[in-house]
């Protein structure tokens, strides 16, 4: 499309040219091409100055559709970064939680061996004639170990009141009615 606008204002300039040379006398002195070379100089001053139009639109036009194309770009990459940070915290929220839930497990075996481990004592207690030692032993197995499971509610329930409150709740509130202030009084 530029050719095309280049193109006429070459043509223009050479036509013009032609013009002035056939309007010219025939004789062809100095006098005669000052004449003839002012005139032609305007013209090309001015297709010049026109050429140069044409290029710094030409310029701006690509300048600013190439700022479009990387603004898109840069916003694509924006998102995609977004996104991407956005899929790392969610696995490394898995693992962490991954690694935790197998911590406990561990931890909750060996707690259970443990507590097997001394009813099984406290029970070889009973059956070797041992009977207060193994009773005892055996009580305080089963204190532990429902310690242990009052304990693992309790914490339990503090989490899920934690996550509650974490959580934005939006609530409507409202203003007390002149009704209930009456009733209030009463």
């Amino acid at each position: 499309m530029q050719l095309i606008k280049f193109l006429f204002g070459i043509v223009l300039a050479q036509i013009t040219t032609v013009f002035l040379v056939l309007l010219s006398t025939d004789g062809l002195d100095t006098l005669e091409l000052i004449k003839l070379a002012i005139p032609i100089l305007f013209i090309s001053l001015i297709i010049a100055l026109w050429f140069s139009s044409i290029s710094a639109h030409y310029c701006k036009d690509a300048v600013g559709k190439a700022e479009g194309i990387f603004a898109r770009e840069r916003e694509k990459l924006r998102v995609n970064a977004e996104r991407a940070k956005r899929q790392v915290e969610k696995e490394a929220q898995k693992e962490i939680i991954h690694e935790a839930t197998t911590t406990h497990a561990k931890a909750n075996f060996k707690v259970g061996i443990a507590f097997a481990g001394v009813l099984g004592i406290g029970g070889l207690f009973v059956f070797a004639q041992m009977v207060t030692v193994g009773l005892l032993a055996i009580s305080a197995g089963g204190g532990a170990i429902g310690g242990y499971y009052w304990r693992g509610r309790r914490l339990e329930a503090n989490r899920r009141l934690e996550e509650i409150e974490s959580k934005d709740l939006k609530v409507i509130e409202s203003k007390p009615s002149r009704l209930s202030q009456f009733k209030l009084l009463k």
